[in-house]
C-alpha cells in the first residue's frame, strides 16, 4: 500500500522486452535506497513494482503484459521521468489517501492552465471508471493523490498547487498526454458491497435500478 505522496522523482534508464514482457530500470538519485530490499514494493508512477535487482541509484523490476497494455507505460522510454514512492509502514503519515499501486485505466489530460500560482488539469477518465470519481473524493493520477475538484460525467478537473508541481512529474504533463488513474479504493469496495450476493452473477457495476431498490435513491 501507499499513500500518493511522492518521495521522489526518478527517471526511466532502460526498458527492454524480455520473454513476451518488459523489464524496467528506474535511476534516481533522490530517493533513499538504504532500505530497500530484494522483494520490496516500489510505485512507479502509481504502478505498484517488486524489486527484483538493486544497482546503486535504482533497482529493476518486471512489468508483465497486462500492466503494460493497461498503463501509460506503453509511452514510456529511457529518460522518461516517474514518479517514486516507497511502500507505507505502521509508522508512515497517512498524507494522502489509501493507494494500492493497481492502476485502473488511463486517463487523457484535455487541458492544462493556469490558476494564480496553481495549474488546473481536466482529465478525462474512462467510461468505466466515471461512477467512481466524486467531486471533493481522492484519486491517484500518475501515482499523486489528488483532491477532485469538479466532476462533469467522465471529465474531472483538479487544482495542482505549487509543492506539488515542484515535486512530481506533473510539472511536465501536458494536454494530450496519459495518466495512469487509481480511483478511491473504497469507492470500489463499496460498489461490491451494494451489489451483495448478485456480485458473483453480474458484470456491471451499480446501478440507478439497483440504488433505488436499496432505497438509497428515491425513483
Amino acid at each position: 500500500m501507499f499513500t500518493g505522496i511522492i518521495q521522489a522523482i526518478g527517471e526511466v534508464a532502460s526498458l527492454e522486452p524480455k520473454g513476451g514482457d518488459a523489464r524496467i530500470q528506474i535511476h534516481s538519485l533522490n530517493l533513499d535506497w538504504r532500505d530497500v530490499a530484494l522483494g520490496d514494493s516500489i510505485a512507479v508512477s502509481g504502478v505498484c513494482l517488486t524489486v527484483i535487482g538493486l544497482h546503486g541509484n535504482g533497482f529493476l523490476a518486471d512489468v508483465s503484459q497486462e500492466t503494460l497494455s493497461r498503463t501509460a507505460f506503453r509511452h514510456f522510454r529511457r529518460g522518461t521521468q516517474v514518479n517514486l514512492e516507497k511502500a507505507l509502514t505502521l509508522n508512515t503519515r497517512l498524507g494522502g489517501h489509501l493507494v494500492s499501486g493497481h492502476v485502473d485505466g488511463v486517463g487523457k489530460i484535455l487541458r492544462k492552465s493556469t490558476e494564480g500560482r496553481s495549474i488546473q488539469f481536466s482529465i478525462a477518465a474512462p467510461s468505466s471508471l466515471a461512477r467512481y470519481i466524486a467531486e471533493k473524493g481522492s484519486i491517484c493520477v500518475d501515482g499523486v493523490s489528488l483532491t477532485v475538484n469538479r466532476v462533469e460525467g467522465s471529465i474531472f478537473a483538479l487544482n495542482i498547487v505549487p509543492h506539488t508541481l515542484a515535486g512530481t512529474t506533473l510539472q511536465e504533463r501536458s494536454a494530450g498526454q496519459e495518466v495512469n488513474l487509481e480511483v478511491d479504493i473504497v469507492a470500489r469496495y463499496l460498489e461490491r458491497l451494494l451489489l451483495g450476493d448478485r456480485a458473483v452473477s453480474l458484470s456491471g457495476g451499480v446501478t440507478k435500478e439497483l440504488l433505488v431498490e436499496a432505497g438509497f435513491v428515491i425513483a
